[in-house]
């Protein structure tokens, strides 16, 4: 990490404060290292607001002040911010990128060749500092640069290195994925209910066994089929309940699910509808 680190936002949504934040509570920069631009108002109020820092509505006032650019726009916007920081954007510069879907190549051809740059697909829970991250490099890229990229988002959950060519994969399961998780729980919360719990008390409860479950995975270390059967006592409640869930083939619908949400993900990438 450089001696001094300073973070500018190339827009100032939920995802960016969320980040912001996640950075200055790990301690890797303070409020003041910190810049965000954004043409709304309400979305500088809210990021300055939150996180304590500067807003402005320029890109280029951005890239004066800092040398590590985060791009937090929606795709559709990276060609026009792209070209307001291109003049400004010199070798002790390094872009990371969070607009999903939008690949190092369009990045580079918007600021130019040899530019160092990091794509980064986070998802949402980065806004309660649980994301689960994975990013690339490219080639012009600096060691220091893939280095950076770990610190950061490791402060708001954890981050892989991967090719860029796994993004897509990596959009389809942990892009997409808390979606299936609330479907999931909205799902065990709706059998508790038709149980007879009160709504309240299954989705609190269907919540934190997912948690509950989740932390279990991470933090033994064990294959999920071996925690699984753990639970499964013979001619016991759960096998019964994993039995329906085999009928209903849940696990081949996951599969199908994060497959048809990377392929989405190519096609997006490729400026396919």
């Amino acid at each position: 990490m450089p001696a001094k680190l300073t973070i500018g936002f190339l827009g100032a949504g939920k995802m960016a404060t969320a980040l912001a934040r996640g950075f200055i509570r790990a301690g890797l920069l303070t409020a003041g290292e910190v810049i965000a631009s954004d043409p709304s108002e309400a979305a500088r109020t809210a990021f300055g607001k939150e996180v304590g820092a500067k807003t402005t509505v320029s890109n280029p006032e951005v890239a004066k002040f800092a040398d590590v650019l985060i791009l937090a726009v929606k795709p559709d916007h990276v060609s026009g911010v792209l070209v307001d920081v291109r003049d400004h954007f010199t070798n002790k510069h390094c872009l990371i990128s969070i607009a999903a879907g939008v690949p190092l190549a369009r990045l580079e051809a918007g600021l130019g060749a040899g530019t160092r740059l990091v794509r980064v697909m986070p998802n949402t829970p980065a806004l309660v500092g649980a994301s689960a991250s994975a990013y690339a490099l490219s080639k012009s890229a600096l060691m220091e640069d893939g280095e950076l990229a770990q610190r950061l988002f490791s402060a708001v959950g954890v981050a892989f290195q991967v090719k860029e060519a796994l993004l897509d994969a990596v959009t389809g399961l942990s892009g997409s994925g808390p979606a299936y998780v609330y479907l999931f729980i909205e799902g065990l919360s709706d059998g508790g209910v038709a149980a007879g719990l009160p709504r309240d008390i299954a989705t609190r409860l269907a919540a934190q066994t997912v948690l509950g479950g989740a932390r279990m995975v991470l933090e033994t270390g064990l294959h999920p089929g071996v925690l699984k059967d753990m639970v499964t006592s013979p001619g016991g409640t759960t096998i019964e309940g994993l039995h329906e869930l085999e009928k209903g083939k849940l696990r081949g619908a996951l599969i199908s699910a994060v497959r048809a949400a990377a392929e989405k993900s190519k096609k997006l990438g490729r400026g396919e509808a």
